[in-house]
């Protein structure tokens, strides 16, 4: 695990950064939707899939910027 800081995920000046902020927002929406609303079972399963892609998404998105040196400033 040798160059990965949690210190890289803070990089507002890349698109991705602000992907992986999309994707927890959704993901958390999604939640709180099927908490919220009184949902069908297709309407249960149709967003715990949205919400579940958003965080595998959102998890590989803060892996790629982890991973990846901030651009030189």
């Amino acid at each position: 695990m040798s160059g990965i800081k949690l210190s890289r995920l803070w990089q507002p000046g890349r698109l991705l950064f602000w992907q992986w902020v999309f994707f927890n927002v959704m993901s958390s929406a999604c939640a709180w939707a099927m908490r919220a609303f009184p949902l069908n079972t297709v309407g249960l399963v149709l967003l715990a899939c949205i919400a579940l892609l958003n965080v595998a998404f959102g998890l590989a998105a803060a892996w790629l910027l982890m991973r990846e040196p901030p651009p030189a400033r």
